[in-house]
């Protein structure tokens, strides 16, 4: 009897008191669940991409790569072998030729006045031609350097524009097939010396005759004649 008391106290010892209630287990919070959805997403997004990379490297183990290459081609062609003819170059293009030189020639230069004749006050325009007599353009310096007009009256030398000339210049002119330039002088009716050297005397009047001679270089045209009044 006296260990079946001492069996019910123990019993009632173990028993929840009366009144207690038993704690419940917590349930997560939605933050808790969003998270995990997050962390299984995002592991299965691996999963995926692991699985893609490894097909994509065995196509390109089998197939070869499919992304285009960069090839470096050469300035010029291969030359063909012996007995093939190169298709899809064309053939080059000669380089433009330079324009040569006139031949002198070829030229020819050509003396002339404006008037037969010239009152008291009157100026002579004296004008030089330069015709190109090829068959093909050339090039030919034009400029005072290498022009020259010369007046004379019978054996006295009157005028030359390259007696009081400081700085001729210089101008090349491309003249095509049976083409000309041309260029004026206007003489204002004075007499020069070689060197520039003073001369007082003027050219006389009253119907005296003069001669034009044009040169370019060494080459001179025929002489036109004029009369002064």
């Amino acid at each position: 009897m006296a260990n079946k008391g001492k069996q019910q106290s123990t019993a009632r010892t173990s028993a929840p008191a009366k009144g207690v209630t038993p704690m419940k287990k917590r349930k997560p919070s939605a933050a808790v669940y969003r998270r995990r959805r997050q962390v299984v997403f995002g592991a299965l997004l691996l999963v995926i991409a692991l699985m893609v990379g490894g097909v994509v490297a065995l196509t390109g183990a089998l197939g070869g790569n499919s992304e285009p290459q960069a090839v470096s081609t050469p300035d010029t062609p291969a030359a063909p072998t012996q007995g093939s003819v190169p298709t899809g170059t064309a053939a080059p293009s000669p380089s433009a030729s330079p324009t040569p030189v006139c031949d002198f020639n070829l030229m020819t230069v050509a003396a002339k006045t404006d008037k037969p004749a010239y009152g008291p006050e009157e100026m002579p325009l004296l004008t030089m031609t330069i015709t190109n007599g090829g068959t093909a353009p050339c090039e030919v310096n034009v400029g005072t350097s290498q022009m020259e007009y010369l007046l004379m009256s019978g054996s006295d030398r009157i005028f030359s524009s390259k007696d009081c000339q400081t700085d001729g210049e210089d101008l090349i002119k491309t003249i095509q097939p049976g083409k000309s330039e041309t260029a004026n002088f206007p003489w204002q009716r004075n007499r020069t010396l070689e060197g520039c050297a003073a001369i007082t005397a003027k050219p006389g009047g009253g119907g005296a005759y003069y001669t034009f001679e044009a040169r370019l270089g060494n080459k001179a045209s025929p002489k036109a004649a004029f009369q002064l009044n």
